[in-house]
């Protein structure tokens, strides 16, 4: 069975925070963990796109995601879910063919989904910034 981009976004999310949590670990096994086994092979390779991508330009991203904070804010202060999020859009938005508000609005329901009340309009406002 196919799954849409929103699951597969919300796989990368779950499996980017994993890897944040343990370096350690495999994207292979937590795929394995997170997927079912009837998954088709375009649903992996866009999970691998937005992993390995995030992964790939993770200095980059977070450069652009500093010019867009406070001046006394720094990517170490902000919260572990919404920086996972805002590196998916921006990754998203920087390197691959999805519209810019595709990316936006997929990053605001994963901060609805994950985080709390707050933080959907904090990932909004930098990726408005951003676009």
């Amino acid at each position: 069975m196919s799954l849409s981009r929103h699951d597969i976004r919300k796989i990368a999310f779950q499996t980017l925070f994993a890897l944040g949590s343990n370096p350690d670990a495999n994207s292979e096994d937590i795929y394995q963990e997170l997927l079912d086994e009837d998954n088709n092979d375009s649903d992996l390779s866009y999970l691998n796109e937005l992993v390995d991508g995030v992964l790939d330009h993770q200095s980059e991203i977070d450069m652009e995601i500093a010019k867009y904070l406070r001046k006394n804010w720094n990517i170490g202060r902000l919260n572990k879910t919404d920086l996972i999020i805002l590196r998916i859009a921006i990754f998203e938005i920087k390197y691959s063919d999805v519209a810019s508000k595709i990316a936006v609005n997929e990053a605001v329901e994963l901060a609805k989904e994950f985080s709390d009340d707050k933080s959907y309009k904090f990932v909004n406002a930098i990726l408005q910034n951003l676009i």
